[in-house]
Order: structure tokens, then C-alpha cells, then sequence
């Protein structure tokens, strides 16, 4: 009985370790395309990923926000963004965006500058969820066609 078990389950896989799954996890994100560039952002936030997020913004990068209590325009750069939003990926519990139409579209081949809706739920906790409506003023650049974009400037135009 015990050398037929043996024979049994040592002629299979070992069930407590099975294989690794190598079958594609999804649509793969294209950032060589703007709507692939989008694609990206809202899985870096769905997923709370800053590698993703960092992905996606130029050395060069800013932020520009408007501060209505001080009646001001705000700038940061690439490491004061990724250290913010850091922190709200860390705090959420769940992040969704949803991108809207586009309000305005202009590319060449290695520049393109989009502004486009959207919303944002931030669920820090059941009763603590807040939501952002706006628009985003994205500028993107890559060297050549065919490159990844990056964005290079980003102004909120939210409710936040």
C-alpha cells in the first residue's frame, strides 16, 4: 500500500508545489502609444505601483496643481511626485481612475500634448472615501517614433 502511494505521487507533481503559471497575466501595456501611456497610469494607480508610475515621467517631470487658499500655482519636480504619490498609494486602500474623453489631442511623432477628464476615487478606508474630478494637462515627449512616451509636465485641473 505505502509503495503504491509512493509510485502514485512520485510519478506526479509534487501538489504542495505546483508549476509556475507562464501564461500572459493580461493585455501587455504598449507606452509606445499615447492610449498605451494612459493604460499605464491607471494600472500604476489600480495597482498602487510606484515602479510603474515612475515609468512614465521624464527626469524633467513636473507637476503643477493650483493652491485656491492661497490663490497660487504650485510646482514640484519628479521626486517630490513620486514621494507624494508614494504616500497616497501607501495610505489607500483603493485607487480608481477612470479617464474620460479627451478634451484637446495634439502629437507629432515625438511630442504630444493631451488634456483630458477624469475621476479618481481614493478609498482610504470604508468610511473615509474621497472623490477627484478634473482634468489632466499632460505633455509628453520620446526621442524618436516608436519610443516610449514620458510625460514631461502634468497640470491638474481638479476639484481636489
Amino acid at each position: 500500500m505505502v509503495f503504491s502511494l509512493v509510485v502514485v505521487v512520485g510519478g506526479c507533481l509534487n501538489p504542495f508545489a505546483p508549476q509556475l503559471d507562464t501564461s500572459p497575466a493580461g493585455p501587455t501595456l504598449n507606452q509606445t502609444t499615447i492610449d498605451g501611456a494612459f493604460q499605464l497610469f491607471q494600472k500604476s494607480y489600480s495597482t498602487r505601483d510606484t515602479t510603474l508610475y515612475g515609468a512614465l515621467l521624464d527626469a524633467s517631470f513636473s507637476f503643477v496643481f493650483r493652491d485656491y487658499e492661497q490663490g497660487i500655482d504650485v510646482t514640484w519636480g519628479r521626486d517630490d511626485e513620486l514621494r507624494t504619490t508614494y504616500g497616497l498609494f501607501q495610505t489607500a486602500q483603493r485607487l480608481d481612475l477612470v479617464w474620460n474623453n479627451e478634451a484637446s489631442h495634439t502629437e507629432t511623432d515625438t511630442s504630444a500634448n493631451v488634456v483630458r477628464g477624469f475621476n479618481l476615487t481614493i478609498t482610504f478606508n470604508p468610511n473615509d472615501i474621497d472623490r477627484v474630478d478634473g482634468y489632466a494637462n499632460l505633455t509628453f515627449r520620446r526621442p524618436r517614433g516608436g519610443d516610449p512616451w514620458v510625460i514631461i509636465s502634468w497640470r491638474d485641473e481638479s476639484n481636489f
